[in-house]
């Protein structure tokens, strides 16, 4: 058994798709109408595109529940997801230089270096450099 495809909640999945594409720098995978708005829409990592694939879903839009957890974990400061970076401290620079608005600067926490910042899209995402 292995991980395929992790879900995301996101608000509006086109400001997504940019926000993931050209500021996170993934890759789109794929893109298939669903009805509506709705899109089965995915990203991967430049450097894996054979990886796992991140799905940019539009739950908080069409599932209350989905959109109340996403509220209650942003606001209360709780990334919903990690990814994992070389040089947390780099990868902050070159975001912040994008105009991607941190909520923790890298913090040193002994096994580990984090950041966390807004996606613009509902979620705080967390960066970990393992020391």
């Amino acid at each position: 058994m292995r991980i395929r495809v992790v879900s995301l909640p996101v608000q509006d999945q086109e400001n997504a798709l940019q926000f993931y594409t050209e500021k996170l720098g993934f890759i789109k995978k794929l893109d298939i109408p669903l009805g509506g708005k709705n899109r089965w829409l995915t990203v991967v990592a430049k450097e894996d595109q054979e990886g796992p694939e991140l799905l940019l879903e539009p739950s908080p839009n069409n599932f209350k529940p989905a959109k109340v957890y996403q509220k209650a974990l942003f606001d209360a400061g709780i990334p919903c997801i990690q990814f994992n970076v070389t040089n947390v401290q780099e990868e902050y620079d070159r975001l912040t230089k994008l105009g991607v608005e941190f909520s923790m600067k890298p913090t040193d926490v002994g096994t580990a270096k984090l950041a966390i910042f807004n996606d613009t899209c509902g979620n705080k995402i967390q960066m970990v450099e393992m020391l």
